[in-house]
């Protein structure tokens, strides 16, 4: 209720409080500004946490100062290294295949175009198949050099052997025709030349032949002997006459082969393997 002084004074007494009402709203004020302060500590809070640094970078600093807080940091460095090393080295493997140049001979295109097209073909041309096929084929030409070994001075008692050694001969073969004399000088060095060298050169086919059963001119028995003929497939191609112009009248097997060997007739025994030249080489 108003009093007197109320009235006197004009207050309107809702204007009006009382000590206890002004005690309760100064605590109502007072516990407004401490939910303001505790708003403003926690978004600062919030705010910190959010800007502090991710685990998923390193930028060089660290925000933990304790001994466990160092050894986490150091340990994530470590870490992100690793992982940096290991996607350069990834990009160098890509690289290196990109700029590697990718070698393919053309039997391999072969083979894959076979595989396409005959698969069955295929299956048959493996390496065990070519080996085994490889290893058939080097009988056959032993079996067949073995049949052209000849290994000794042939002697041809008629002009009509004459015709035969070198047209019945395999192509192959290289025929080697010496004409002689007995009584011309080195006619007889010759042939023992030629017997030596017949046994050297197993392959080779040495025949000797009197200038008189040939029927050669009686010019020709005296002036052109010893002469060395040289046939291959029928046809001549070697004729050397009177070699002890060039040979002397004194000569060995040594001079004979290594004039041949000059001269294109034969093949050096040095650059022939030896399963060709039939001749086993000696241990050392």
């Amino acid at each position: 209720m108003s009093t007197l002084e109320d009235k006197i004074l004009g207050e309107k007494t809702h204007y009006y409080c009382s000590s206890s009402s002004e005690d309760e709203n100064d605590s109502e004020d007072f516990d407004k500004e401490v939910d303001k302060e505790e708003d403003k500590y926690i978004r600062s809070d919030a705010s910190s946490y959010s800007n502090a640094p991710s685990y998923s970078e390193w930028d060089g600093s660290s925000s933990n100062t304790g001994p466990k807080g160092v050894l986490k940091d150091w340990q994530r460095f470590k870490q992100i290294e690793t992982e940096k090393q290991a996607i350069l080295a990834k990009e160098r493997i890509e690289l290196i295949k990109k700029l590697s140049l990718s070698c393919r001979t053309d039997l391999d295109e072969e083979k894959e175009k076979l595989e396409e097209t005959d698969p069955e073909l295929a299956d048959l041309l493996t390496d065990e198949f070519l080996i085994t096929y490889q290893k058939q084929r080097m009988k056959e030409m032993l079996a067949k050099a073995e049949k052209l070994r000849f290994g000794q001075l042939i002697n041809l008692e008629t002009a009509d052997q004459f015709v035969e050694a070198i047209d019945n001969e395999d192509k192959s073969v290289t025929i080697i025709i010496h004409i002689y004399e007995d009584k011309v000088i080195g006619c007889k060095t010759m042939n023992g030349c030629l017997t030596a060298l017949a046994e050297d050169y197993p392959f080779v086919k040495f025949c000797k032949i009197s200038g008189s059963v040939a029927g050669l001119s009686k010019h020709f028995k005296q002036k052109g002997v010893p002469a060395l003929l040289v046939y291959k497939q029928g046809q001549i191609i070697g004729n050397f006459v009177q070699l002890t112009e060039q040979l002397g009248s004194d000569f060995y097997a040594s001079d004979v082969e290594s004039f041949l060997i000059e001269n294109g007739m034969l093949a050096d025994r040095s650059c022939v393997p030896s399963i060709i030249s039939g001749k086993k080489q000696e241990s050392c």
